[in-house]
């Protein structure tokens, strides 16, 4: 069950990490005050309804405001996640440096398995404890 929790948790975790460094952009494209289009990965389609600019000058002497409206949402994400070791005093530079060095040595196995008893022999049993206290292995 332990290990499960833990599972769960250092993967929700790198998905807080990973979504707070992500930006993402919406385009949306509203005719009136109805939404009509909208985009994630570039330019919202418009609906058609814009005013088509005339060709003739002499009809430009004034613009009209057209009901469509184009609007972006930009939502930008974390961009100061590296940690630098200037900004930590000694002590927390030595505690930082002393928990790396031993927590990786702490999976460093032994080159050979050692037995400490090998040249030691076992005591003399003076009595059967096994029939003075009726343990049978059945």
């Amino acid at each position: 069950m332990k290990i499960i929790f833990h599972k769960i948790a250092s993967f929700s975790m790198a998905l807080v990490v990973l979504f707070s460094t992500f930006s993402f952009t919406v385009a949306q494209h509203y005719c009136g005050d109805d939404i009509v289009n909208f985009s994630f990965f570039g330019k919202a389609k418009s609906c058609g309804m814009e005013i088509q600019q005339s060709s003739n000058p002499k009809e430009c002497d004034f613009t009209k405001k057209h009901c469509c409206d184009d609007e972006t949402l930009t939502v930008a994400g974390q961009h100061d996640l590296k940690l630098s070791l200037e900004k930590l005093s000694l002590e927390q530079q030595q505690f930082v440096f002393s928990f790396v060095y031993g927590y990786l040595n702490l999976f460093e196995g032994l080159q050979e398995n050692i037995v400490s008893f090998n040249h030691h022999p076992p005591p003399l049993l003076v009595k059967d404890i096994q029939i003075l206290d009726q343990i049978f292995l059945i």
